[in-house]
């Protein structure tokens, strides 16, 4: 009896499209998405992660064993193939993934929650090393782009477009971050946060400072 099936994931959807393409054992599958440069948005880096992620797949019944092979300077590898089952849910997660957003809680909009904790000249040192490192992200997304030694289709691209667009458009928001907090219009203070924070925290109904 098969196990429940796993959720959604990047790396759950990378192995049963590269599965739905072709049979292939786990270093085919990392390699491949590596030479295609799907290392930017399917986390590939730990191999024990994508073994993990096959079991689940296994037990699930979307991915079966098809044979299992020996090259004379590798060790034994064993191959795995897409079912009908795994060949649908593939579609429907796809599906799922592009129509539907999806809250992931990513690390910036949470550190910038709070950076009331920090003052404005930290704030302003973080944001100009961010800066920094999106324009050279920016600039090596572009690089790739341009330095592709054979035109490929345009929907095997969209991925990277996207996180081009994406970090353009950080980038530009980053800079105007910056550009307020040098001239000194994007400013706190920190004593009265803390009063503000103290009178919500006291206040069971939640309505300080309202009016009356």
């Amino acid at each position: 009896m098969a196990s429940p099936k796993p959720r959604p994931s990047p790396l759950s959807l990378a192995v049963l499209s590269l599965l739905g393409m072709e049979p292939l054992h786990p270093y085919g599958i990392q390699r491949l998405l590596k030479l295609w440069g799907k290392e930017e948005v399917v986390n590939v880096g730990q191999r024990a992660n994508l073994y993990r992620t096959i079991d689940r797949l296994q037990e699930a019944g979307l991915i079966t064993v098809r044979l299992t092979e020996r090259e004379e300077q590798y060790p034994e590898r064993t191959v795995y193939e897409l079912t009908e089952e795994g060949r649908r849910e593939a579609r429907s997660w796809l599906l799922e993934m592009l129509s539907t957003p999806r809250n992931e809680f990513p690390v910036f909009p949470a550190a910038l929650s709070f950076v009331p904790g920090l003052t404005p000249q930290e704030l302003l040192a973080a944001l100009e090393s961010r800066a920094g490192l999106l324009r050279a992200t920016l600039d090596r997304i572009e690089g790739e782009e341009s330095g592709e030694s054979a035109p490929l289709p345009r929907v095997t691209l969209l991925d990277d477009e996207y996180r081009r667009e994406v970090t353009a458009a950080e980038l530009r928001w980053v800079t105007g971050l910056i550009g307020e907090l040098r001239a000194g219009t994007l400013t706190w203070d920190e004593k009265q946060l803390r009063g503000l924070a103290t009178s919500y925290a006291a206040d069971p109904s939640g309505d300080a400072g309202a009016s009356g």
